[in-house]
């Protein structure tokens, strides 16, 4: 017993020594006395009271790195954070709550945490206290909606004034459109719901139709929602609406033009794109209702020609623009025109699809001059024109002194020749765009004889395989000698022409004092050489596009597409 009382006893001087910067002077025999006799102690403090001795090493130096880390945490100062952002706008300043950032990274933080706990059981409830759920979820669902629309936002939304959200909503309008982008905004707070209401942001509005899937008839549900939908927007938003658009419209559409021709009398343009079911009720409206219409389009939608007729026999004076695909009838359309019914026609385009096939169409040039005298654009897309004689009536000799572009381009046969071409332009000498693609039967020389010098863009590709070869290999520089100095578009895409027939006539573009003019040209298919492009290319500092694709005088790897001037420039050092 006396060797176990100093055995602990040394042990206690020992621990004491270690710890007596931390730990109090605490008696350790009652640790000892409680584990047993002295035999289970041996020299040298082995077992238990080793472990003692490390455990109090430890807890010493973890009280002395506490002490010490809150003597560092007390000294650090931190700044305190605003609750505010200023930015600033061109002639304001904006104050923007970070509220709302702290919450949404509150709700992460806990989503997260939810994320990791076990999902619990729920008891099954009634059908009552899941419909009390369902009406209650609903209620607060559309609070924020409605008299508490601005909690969570800051004050910022609350003092925005309208006007400034008007004018953003405006800047989306440009690029998204009227619809869906203002009845969805409209639905956030009473504030956007009035910026969205401003009858300024409705003026040009086009509808595309989504109430069913594609594919899917309509029930008589739908159909009363469709037509309530467009008489609400009609009476509410469309007081100022100057521009109308229907696409892909198959019923309703009687309706829905006479809806907004009743409620809409600023109209000044209609457009109907891939509709059909257009009578004659609905031009009928538009003639009372809307006095200001000057502007109809009409493609790719089936209409009934003989309504369109009536209309532009008693109304015709009005309309400044009007735009309709080939049908069965579109030569009385056309007739009616050159009748005189339309005297202030400016543009007239008559278009069809790609595959629609052969569409022929007589037209009297000289009727048509007389008809129309100010017509500054005139496009037949596609569409075969038969030119003719008039028979009866007042012929114009002064042609169409106003236009601006002419487009006969085609994708199939066509019989436009060197005098129809003389016949339609000999009084046009403020002509900028000339589109003959696929016009084979037009010669060099017909186009150089032309009055028109300030000639910008000239389209003459052939993109179709024919038996009709074109009636001319050679003469493409007396274009380029004409209007080298105005040309800043030019498509030779598949001509015949020989290579020195264009050798010379890109130096001609290369050489002369509009070479930084042009921006586009398009020889794929051609017998353009090396040197031909070497000397255009180095003089064309402005040449963002040239298509060199299935050009056999060229060498692999160069016959592609280049669509911008760094790429052009490279090309130029790769040239042999």
């Amino acid at each position: 017993m006396e060797d176990s009382s100093h055995n602990v006893s040394s042990v206690k001087v020992e621990l004491m020594e270690v710890g007596e910067e931390v730990l109090p002077k605490v008696d350790c025999r009652a640790e000892f006395a409680g584990a047993g006799s002295s035999d289970s102690y041996p020299p040298g403090m082995s077992g238990r009271g080793a472990m003692i001795k490390k455990s109090t090493v430890k807890i010493s130096s973890l009280h002395i790195d506490a002490k010490n880390k809150r003597k560092k945490k007390s000294k650090v100062k931190r700044t305190p954070t605003l609750g505010y952002t200023v930015q600033q706008g061109e002639d304001m300043l904006l104050i923007i709550s970070n509220n709302l950032q702290t919450k949404a990274c509150k709700r992460r933080k806990i989503r997260k945490v939810r994320a990791k706990l076990p999902t619990a059981k729920v008891k099954r409830k009634t059908s009552k206290a899941v419909l009390k759920d369902k009406v209650f979820a609903q209620d607060k669902e559309l609070k924020p909606i409605g008299h508490h629309s601005h909690e969570g936002y800051g004050r910022w939304g609350q003092n925005l004034p309208v006007e400034v959200l008007v004018n953003i909503f405006e800047l989306v309008v440009k690029q998204e459109g009227a619809i869906p982008f203002l009845c969805r905004a409209a639905r956030v707070c009473q504030l956007w719901n009035g910026a969205a209401a401003n009858p300024a942001l409705w003026c040009s509005v086009t509808v595309g139709y989504c109430w069913i899937e594609p594919g899917k008839t309509q029930s008589p549900k739908t159909e009363l929602k469709v037509q309530d939908t467009v008489r609400w927007l009609a009476q509410n938003r469309f007081s100022q609406l100057r521009e109308f658009g229907l696409c892909h419209w198959k019923k309703h559409v009687d309706y829905v033009v006479q809806v907004v021709s009743q409620h809409c009398p600023q109209l000044s343009a209609l457009k109907l794109s891939h509709c059909s079911g257009v009578t004659e009720k609905a031009f009928q409206s538009l003639g009372r209702n809307c006095p200001s219409l000057e502007s109809i389009d009409m493609q790719y939608s089936e209409v009934q020609t003989e309504g369109l007729v009536s209309f532009l026999e008693m109304h015709g004076s009005r309309i400044r623009k009007i735009l309709f695909t080939y049908g069965v009838k579109s030569d009385r359309l056309l007739s009616v025109l050159a009748g005189g019914c339309s005297p202030e026609l400016k543009l007239l385009e008559i278009n069809t699809k790609l595959d629609s096939g052969y569409c022929q169409l007589p037209i009297c040039i000289q009727a048509l001059q007389s008809g129309c005298p100010k017509l500054q654009v005139f496009r037949m897309l596609n569409v075969t024109a038969m030119p003719k004689m008039a028979r009866r009536g007042p012929c114009s000799a002064s042609g169409f002194p106003d236009l601006e572009e002419l487009c006969m381009a085609s994708s199939s046969v066509s019989f436009f020749m060197d005098h129809d071409l003389n016949t339609l332009l000999h009084g046009s000498p403020n002509l900028r765009v000339l589109d003959l693609r696929g016009c084979t039967r037009i010669t060099p020389a017909a186009l150089s004889m032309l009055p028109c010098p300030e000639l910008e863009c000239l389209y003459w590709g052939l993109y179709f395989s024919s038996n009709s070869m074109p009636s001319s290999k050679k003469g493409i520089h007396l274009l380029t000698e004409k209007w080298s100095r105005t040309l800043q578009e030019l498509d030779l895409s598949s001509q015949p022409f020989s290579e020195q027939d264009l050798e010379v006539a890109m130096g001609d573009l290369a050489h002369s004092g509009g070479a930084k003019r042009l921006r586009s040209l398009n020889l794929s298919g051609t017998k353009i050489t090396s040197n031909a492009l070497r000397s255009l290319i180095s003089q064309c500092s402005g040449l963002n596009y040239l298509n060199l694709s299935s050009c056999r005088y060229l060498p692999r790897g160069l016959k592609k597409v280049y669509r911008s001037q760094e790429d052009i420039q490279q090309l130029l050092d790769k040239l042999p």
